[in-house]
C-alpha cells in the first residue's frame, strides 16, 4: 500500500504563534506526534509520504502516487480536515481518519465521506483496520473500549518530519489525567488512570530525537505530566543524568496541574532534569467557579502563591483561563486580568468557555437545553456555544478588553522581566548552538522592542538586568520577548472577529424584539 499522511491546516490562534514564526524563519510550532506514531504502526511494507499542510502541500503528484490517504485532525482544524476528506473521495481514494476530533464526534467525518473511521488510541484500533483491509473491507468503524498499554507503544516516526520547520518537536510520556474538570474532554479520550510509558522507552524516544540532531525545544504533550507523580519521579530520576551526559541537548516544557506547588520534590527534579516551562489550567481565581467545574485541585492552596513557588524554583508558568463559567460574576476579565498582573504570568491563555461535545459540561448543557451549538472549539475568537447564565454580550465585551489590555507591548514586557526576577536562575550547562532561527527572532526582538516601539527603554533596561542579575535565563527571558510579537499582532484579530460576532448577536436579538413587538 501506498499510503499518504495529511496534517490539516492549523488556522491563526493562541498557540500557532504564526508573528514569532515567521520572525524566526520557522513554519509550525509542533509537528502531528499522533500521526507520525500512526505511521510507526503501519506495515513495514507499506509506502508512506506525511504532508504536515502547515509546512507544505501535498502536491497532485502526491495525490496520484497513493492508494489510501489517512488524515488526523483537531477540532481547530475541522474545515481543512472536511476539504482533505471531500477532494480524497473525490479522487476515488481511499479515505481513513482518526485522531482526537474524529473519536469525539464520529459523525462530522462520516457526513465529509471518509471510508475508515479509526478512533480511539490507535494502538487498539490500527489492527482492526489492518484486519479489515487484508479482509478487502471498502468501509468501517473501529472502536475500542479498553485503553491500550503505552509501554507497547513504538517510537514515533521522526524521520518524516521536516525537523527544521518546527519551533519545538514532540514526545509523550503519560496518556489521562486523574481529575475530573466538567468542562474537559481528555478524560473522555484517555481516561482517568495515567498510564505512563517507562524511563527507558522515554530515553530511546529522545535519543532518536538526539540522533537527528535536533537541539531545540521538546514539549512533552502530556495534558497532565504529573498525573501519577511516582512513575513521573521515576522518569525525571532516570532522564537527569542523561540530560547531563549530553550537556542539555533539549529545553523541555510540558503540563501540568497546580497541585505541583504541593510536591518539592517533584518541582526540583523537574527543573534538574532540564524543564524551563510548564503550562497550567488555573482557569478563574474565583474559587466558586473552580468548585462548580469540579476543579477543587486548584482550590487547596493559595493560587497566587502556589505560583510563585513554581516560578521561584525556576519553571516559567503559562496558564490557561476561561470567561464565561456558569454563575460567574460580572468583572472576571478584570479579575483575570489583575491576576496575570500579580503572579507575572507572561502567557495567559485566556479563552471563552466551550462545552465540548460529550464532555460533562456538554452532557449537562444539552439536558438543560441550553447548546446553541454541538461543536465548540478552542478558538480565541468564538463565542460561547451555549447559553450563560448571564448576558454573553457582558462575557464577551469583558472578555476583549481584558485579553486586550494583557497582551498590550508594555505590560506583558513589563510582567515577563517581573517574572524571569523571580526565578532561581539555575539552568543545566549545555553547548546547545545558536541557530540562525534565534539570531534571527532575536534581531527582531530587539529592533521591534528595543528601537521601534515605546517600550524601547525599558526593553533595554530589563535586558541588560536579566543578563547581569540571571546570565542562564536570557535565552528563555528572549524567547518569551519574542512569543509576545504573536499576541501584541493577534489581539486585533480575536477583537475583530469577536466584535463581528458580537454585533450579528445584538442585531438578531433586535430583530427578535422589533417581531415581538410587531405580534404585540
Amino acid at each position: 500500500m501506498k499510503a499518504l499522511l495529511l496534517w490539516p491546516i492549523m488556522p491563526n490562534s493562541f498557540w500557532s504563534y504564526q508573528e514569532t514564526l515567521d520572525l524566526a524563519g520557522l513554519r509550525s510550532t509542533n509537528p502531528p506526534l499522533g500521526l507520525i506514531t500512526v505511521a510507526a504502526m503501519l506495515p513495514t511494507d507499506w509506502e508512506i509520504r506525511l504532508c504536515d499542510r502547515n509546512i507544505r502541500h501535498e502536491t497532485d503528484e502526491d495525490w496520484a502516487w497513493c492508494d489510501i490517504v489517512i488524515i488526523s485532525a483537531m477540532i481547530i482544524q475541522k474545515e481543512d480536515f472536511r476539504e482533505l476528506i471531500q477532494k480524497g473521495v473525490t479522487l476515488g481514494k481511499k479515505v481513513a481518519v482518526g485522531g482526537p476530533f474524529a473519536t469525539s464526534v464520529p459523525e462530522f467525518p462520516l457526513e465529509a465521506g471518509a471510508h475508515y473511521l479509526i478512533l480511539d488510541e490507535g494502538e487498539c484500533t490500527i489492527p482492526m483496520f489492518l484486519e479489515a483491509l487484508a479482509r478487502g473491507e471498502e468501509k468501517g468503524i473501529f472502536r475500542a473500549t479498553e485503553k491500550p498499554d503505552v509501554t507497547q507503544t513504538p517510537i514515533a516516526r521522526y524521520d518524516l518530519l521536516d525537523l527544521d520547520a518546527y519551533l519545538a518537536i514532540t514526545v509523550q510520556f503519560s496518556r489521562g489525567c486523574p481529575f475530573q474538570c466538567e468542562f474537559c474532554d481528555i478524560i473522555n479520550l484517555y481516561g482517568r488512570k495515567p498510564r505512563t510509558k517507562t524511563p527507558e522507552q522515554m530515553l530511546k524516544e529522545l535519543q532518536v530525537l538526539y540522533d537527528l540532531g535536533w537541539r531545540r525545544y521538546v514539549f512533552v504533550v502530556d495534558d497532565n505530566f504529573i498525573g501519577n507523580k511516582r512513575n513521573a519521579k521515576i522518569f525525571l530520576q532516570a532522564l537527569i543524568p542523561w540530560m547531563e551526559e549530553r550537556n542539555y541537548p533539549f529545553i523541555l516544557l510540558t503540563e501540568a496541574s497546580l497541585n505541583l506547588a504541593e510536591d518539592d520534590e517533584l518541582i526540583e527534579l523537574m527543573v534538574k532534569a532540564g524543564f524551563t516551562m510548564i503550562f497550567m489550567g488555573i482557569e478563574t481565581p474565583d474559587t466558586d467557579s473552580l468548585l462548580g467545574i469540579h476543579k477543587v485541585q486548584n482550590t487547596r492552596q493559595d493560587l497566587i502563591e502556589s505560583c510563585h513557588k513554581i516560578t521561584r524554583a525556576g519553571l516559567q508558568i503559562m496558564s490557561g483561563f476561561i470567561m464565561g463559567f456558569d454563575n460567574e460574576r460580572p468583572q472576571a476579565g478584570k479579575r483575570i486580568q489583575d491576576f496575570i498582573e500579580e503572579t507575572g504570568i507572561p502567557q495567559g491563555m485566556l479563552s471563552l468557555l466551550q462545552a465540548l461535545q460529550n464532555t460533562a459540561m456538554w452532557t449537562r448543557l444539552k439536558q438543560e437545553q441550553r447548546l446553541l451549538d454541538d461543536l465548540g472549539t478552542i478558538h480565541q475568537g468564538a463565542v460561547m456555544n451555549f447559553v450563560p447564565t448571564r448576558a454573553v454580550e457582558e462575557i464577551t465585551e469583558e472578555y476583549i478588553d481584558a485579553f486586550w489590555n494583557i497582551y498590550e507591548p508594555m505590560p506583558y514586557l513589563k510582567r515577563t522581566f517581573y517574572h524571569f526576577m523571580m526565578m532561581n536562575g539555575w539552568r543545566g550547562k549545555t553547548n546547545r548552538p545558536i541557530t540562525w532561527h534565534e539570531i534571527r527572532l532575536f534581531a527582531a526582538i530587539c529592533w521591534r522592542q528595543g528601537i521601534v516601539r515605546s517600550t524601547r527603554f525599558r526593553f533595554w533596561w530589563q535586558f541588560l538586568a536579566i543578563a547581569l542579575n540571571k546570565p542562564r535565563l536570557v535565552y528563555d527571558y528572549l524567547t518569551t520577548c519574542g512569543v509576545g510579537e504573536h499576541f501584541f499582532s493577534y489581539r486585533y484579530q480575536v477583537r475583530s472577529q469577536l466584535q463581528e460576532k458580537l454585533a450579528a448577536i445584538k442585531q438578531a436579538k433586535q430583530q427578535t424584539n422589533n417581531q415581538l413587538m410587531t405580534v404585540s
